[in-house]
């Protein structure tokens, strides 16, 4: 397993795609880079420090860097790759895949904005699930595209190289979930659901009845297992999540306290400066001069 820090870009080396048409065999050598492979069609047969992989279409392999690879048949073949470095990317133990799968999916979303740092983890090798291969395979033909461009060319190609792998680790534990097919699974899988679709609708009016008919359940059983697996109440949730974008409002814009109360989805001034301090401990007022020292600002 790889992890991934996503605050930093990788910086991409060298992109491309071939196709061999007639069979051919990967030569030897070794790298100071990471090489990522991308296979569209055909095979492509290699070793890496003595261990093996045979790859077929919709497979990747990340070849890890001063490391000796070497083509061992010979294959007609088309695929993707891609050259980088990234100063915070490193090879992890992982014992406990589905534990480490259910850790993510109810995690993410529910840490606060700062961590330190943000991982992606992703496997070395893996074969993309056969319904996601044209959007796969659509994302890399654009950061080719975008790699070729005169401007900005890698930085842009760096930037979607990262969404693309965020993403692939999202469907990765999804799948090793799913295949673990026990009850817990299910509910790790509805609570991930639910966390997206409270980041996606906080600022609307988020009641039980959408919930129910959203997820297809009771909503005190749904709010159970969302207590148990994030350790706080769906609505506490949807509260905490409106006051941490409140709180980014304040800090960036000049907008009114009963205009960021709304776009959080707290209309009411009175009742937003009521729950904002009792997530964030002070009023709206104190938090704007304790955080940005802008006591000239009129946020009324």
């Amino acid at each position: 397993m790889l992890a991934m820090n996503t605050e930093l870009l990788p910086k991409i080396k060298l992109m491309g795609f071939v196709s061999y048409t007639q069979p051919w065999v990967h030569f030897r050598r070794t790298t100071s880079e990471h090489i990522l492979y991308v296979v569209k069609s055909g095979e492509l047969h290699l070793r890496e420090g003595g261990v093996s992989y045979n790859l077929t279409k919709g497979d990747f392999l990340f070849l890890e860097p001063n490391v000796e690879h070497v083509g061992t048949e010979k294959h007609v073949c088309d695929y993707y790759y891609i050259h980088f470095e990234h100063p915070d990317l490193k090879s992890v133990q992982v014992d406990d895949l589905p534990a480490l799968s259910r850790s993510l999916m109810v995690k993410e979303g529910t840490e606060p904005a700062i961590q330190d740092p943000p991982l992606c983890y992703f496997p070395k090798t893996y074969r993309l699930p056969k319904k996601n291969l044209p959007l796969s395979f659509h994302a890399l033909n654009e950061m080719l595209q975008l790699y070729r461009r005169h401007y900005f060319n890698r930085s842009l190609s760096a930037l979607k190289l990262t969404e693309w792998l965020i993403e692939v680790s999202r469907e990765y534990f999804i799948d090793a979930l799913q295949s673990e097919e026990t009850g817990r699974s299910r509910s790790v899988m509805k609570v991930h659901a639910l966390l997206g679709y409270i980041h996606g609708h906080y600022a609307d009016k988020i009641t039980s009845r959408d919930i129910e008919r959203e997820f297809g359940g009771n909503y005190d059983y749904i709010n159970r297992v969302f207590t148990r697996m994030t350790g706080q109440s769906i609505m506490r949730y949807v509260n905490q999540v409106r006051i941490n974008h409140a709180k980014e409002l304040i800090e960036a814009t000049h907008l009114s306290f009963g205009e960021i109360g709304y776009l959080c989805g707290l209309e009411d001034p009175f009742y937003f400066s009521k729950v904002f301090k009792k997530y964030a401990g002070v009023s709206p007022s104190q938090y704007d001069k304790r955080v940005r020292g802008r006591e000239g600002v009129n946020h009324k």
